[in-house]
Formats: C-alpha cells, structure tokens, sequence
C-alpha cells in the first residue's frame, strides 16, 4: 500500500543531483542536491488542534506515563541550534536554525527505567519513527517548536516535531503527540516500508536491502516554503 520506497528505488537520477559547490562537498552526503527552499513533503492530511486539548504523552518504559501541555514545553529550557538537515529524497538545506527543548534536557523530567535503549516518537496522522535513545542525547536533537526565529508552520510539525540533523529527515517526525520508551527495538512506518532503519545520510542508508541508484527528485515538483 505504501509503495514510496519502491517508487525512489525506480525512479531516474536526477540531472541537478550531485552538483554541489566544492567548498561544502564535505557537509554534503552522496547523492544529495542542496536547496535554499524548505520542501514540503508528508503523509496525510495536516493536523489541525485545539491547543487546549493538545498534549505530549511520555510512555513505555518509565517509571510513570505523563502528558505535558505546549504552554508547559514552553517553559521548560529552551536552546537554538543551526544544523543542515537532509531528505532521503535527495534534498539537503543548510545552515537551517531551530529553537526547542534539547531532548537531553527533557529526559531527567521523565522517569526513564534504565532498561530503555530505544524511542518511537508517534505523530500524528498515524505516524511514527524509531531513534536509539543513544542519538537522542547529543546537542542538537532536540523537540522543535520555531523554525528561522518564527514558530513552526502547520505544515512543517506545529506545534511541535523532533530535530535528529544528523539521520535522514523522516526520522524528524512531524507532529508529534507520544514518546515511547522501548526495551528492544521496533521498526517505525516507513522503516516498515522499506526505508533503512538507521537512516545514516552520509552513508547512504536510504532503504532497506540492496545498494540502489539515485531516485528521481521528486521533491522538485512539491510544495515549498
């Protein structure tokens, strides 16, 4: 039914793919073309909340499952970063800043047993995505909720989504409504559909299985911000 691996692993290499100034080659992963718009690309339909009702459920392996309100993430410390993000359909954006709560910081507010290794962030519209609770510390992962100095469009996760720069971007789930602490890992929805589990731009874990040539750039033909 979801068929989106298939269709990248298909499609034709791009002309503009590849062509990227020597001087940022190295912050560049193969296969990828950088880009000055932010593309806009997802599953379903955009979320709309009633920000009374909304609330982040923190659940699985802690000590006790609880929710926070958006007024409560708010205050909790927040931090700004400048990282380049890059899709597993070919687009890179540079030098992208973003202002959240570093999920490092998050994690002493939540009660993690420590047989936890592994988190499935659930977002909405029925989606989620697995990250080793190991990546999750570094200092730039982080609960986004601005985006460039403004609060993050409906399009792009408001009012809240995951920052992990340093995997591909579906692993920066949109939207997110529930952190799951896990014992064992579990695959995510598009790591169920045959994208990669690990997600490493640099070392092209695009999908699952074979060595594949570079798809189509799709994104080319999306929505922009």
């Amino acid at each position: 039914m979801h068929n989106k691996a298939d269709r990248l692993k298909k499609a034709k290499v791009p002309a503009a793919s590849g062509k990227v100034d020597p001087a940022l080659r190295h912050r560049v992963p193969p296969g990828q073309t950088v880009t000055e718009k932010f593309p806009i690309l997802h599953e379903g339909d955009v979320p709309v909340y009633d920000m009374n009702e909304w609330r982040l459920t923190v659940c699985g392996e802690v000590e006790e499952e609880r929710s926070f309100t958006f007024e409560e993430i708010l205050r909790l410390p927040a931090t700004k970063v400048v990282r380049d993000i890059h899709c597993v359909t070919r687009w890179s954006k540079l030098d992208t800043e973003w202002e959240g709560v570093l999920f490092k910081d998050l994690l002493p507010l939540l009660g993690v047993k420590p047989e936890a290794k592994y988190v499935m962030f659930h977002a909405d519209p029925d989606y989620e995505t697995n990250v080793p609770l190991e990546d999750l510390l570094k200092d730039d992962v982080m609960l986004a909720y601005r985006f460039a100095g403004e609060p993050l469009t409906d399009k792009h996760g408001w009012p809240l989504r995951t920052l992990v720069p340093h995997r591909y971007f579906w692993k920066s789930a949109k939207w997110i409504r529930r952190i799951e602490f896990m014992s064992e890992d579990r695959p995510g929805f598009w790591e169920r559909n045959g994208f990669h589990n690990e997600a490493d731009p640099f070392a092209e874990e695009r999908f699952s299985g074979e060595a594949l040539p570079i798809p189509e750039d799709e994104w080319t033909k999306k929505e922009f911000d």
